[in-house]
């Protein structure tokens, strides 16, 4: 027998709208997973046609699933994944970015415009789109994701740092801008055993779990439920934040 509203993790979310960037990845899975068990529909948006395909398929089951290939590349085509969700959104969970190495040659600047384009940009786009389209029955939700890297530096990753600092920028700025309509935080994932972290976990994986309190690393579900309070009324008194999700790495 179906559960009813009252027994569902977070029933706020029964009938709203969700738009997940990057969705078809393991932590923008997660959350689709947790929103569709709460009776939200969700619209994926992802650069990888075949990886969101796969998405599509792994959620299937779930009828209030739709999904988008976009690179996200200026605000128009930001636009035109919302509308092709084909709802006015309640919540916005940015995920899409690119986790490239930084070859630090000032001959060539390719690697940090794309860091720049892909995880800044991007986002800044993404927020201008979501705040013309968003339902405005009610206050809208707005989820960027940053990274421990614009904490601590990441050796190799300086363009990467440099996008995601300036994430917690945007997120700052947007929650005086966009209030009281939209709440905006952030949530900063440490190691999170995803596809894009696997080559870090394989050569050094050992060195990294040292540094975790917890003891293990993260999973896509630990970011998905504090991505899920923040978009929850239990946030409802939250906004401007970023909540780092590392296992007790950085604790200040």
């Amino acid at each position: 027998m179906p559960s009813s509203d009252a027994q569902r993790p977070f029933p706020e979310f029964a009938g709203r709208h969700v738009l997940i960037t990057g969705g078809a990845g393991g932590i923008g899975q997660a959350c689709a997973r947790h929103f569709l068990a709460a009776g939200a529909s969700v619209h994926l948006i992802d650069v990888d046609a075949a990886r969101l395909d796969g998405a599509r398929h792994a959620l299937q089951g779930h009828a209030a699933v739709s999904c988008s290939t976009s690179r996200l590349a200026d605000h128009a085509a930001c636009e035109r994944a919302i509308d092709e969700g084909g709802r006015p959104p309640f919540a916005l969970v940015h995920m899409a970015g690119l986790f490239e190495t930084d070859r630090l040659d000032p001959a060539d600047r390719s690697g940090w415009d794309r860091a720049i384009a892909s995880n800044l940009t991007t986002a800044y786009d993404m927020a201008l789109a979501f705040r013309a389209a968003r339902d405005r029955r009610t206050p809208s939700r707005m989820v960027l994701c940053t990274s421990r890297a614009f904490q601590r530096g990441t050796p190799g990753r300086a363009a990467y740092a440099a996008a995601k600092g300036g994430i917690v920028g945007l997120v700052r700025a947007f929650s005086r801008d966009f209030a009281p309509d939209i709440l905006v935080n952030a949530v900063s994932p440490g190691l999170i055993q995803t596809r894009m972290t696997e080559d870090l976990i394989a050569h050094h994986g050992e060195q990294r779990l040292a540094e975790i309190p917890l003891q293990r690393f993260g999973t896509p579900q630990d970011v998905a439920g504090v991505v899920c309070f923040l978009c929850s009324e239990a946030s409802s008194y939250v906004t401007g934040q970023v909540i780092t999700v590392d296992g007790g790495v950085i604790n200040g």
